[in-house]
């Protein structure tokens, strides 16, 4: 596969990704995006091995969201818990961002509702 292919195979996977964060609710979309973008960042100069598993992850995870946010109104959970044997395949940096996620995604999240009167 020519070098220009794969560019062009990985900016429309990208590109699908940010599409289908719109479907999300606002908060996840935000974390999820920005996600997105730093992780293909990081990857722009990836050896071809790992930008294959990239990619296979990558477009796994398009599949999977798909499917939730298309059974979403039937009440379907959006997202999934990551296998213990996944796991045991990431490395220290992985799983220090694993565990960023996390506590990012359990930070309170802020009433957009109420009104925050300081005078």
């Amino acid at each position: 596969m020519s070098g220009v292919t794969q560019v062009l195979k990985v900016r429309a996977l990208y590109k699908a990704i940010l599409k289908i964060h719109r479907g999300l609710p606002l908060e996840m979309k935000a974390l999820g995006d920005q996600y997105v973008k730093e992780e293909f960042r990081q990857h722009q100069n990836a050896s071809s091995a790992e930008a294959d598993i990239f990619m296979q992850e990558w477009t796994k995870y398009y599949m999977t969201l798909a499917k939730q946010i298309g059974r979403r109104r039937a009440n379907v959970t959006v997202g999934q818990n990551l296998s213990s044997e996944l796991l045991n395949c990431f490395n220290e940096e992985q799983i220090g961002q694993l565990n960023e996620l996390l506590q990012e995604t359990q930070k309170p999240r802020a009433d957009p509702f109420s009104v925050d009167d300081k005078s």
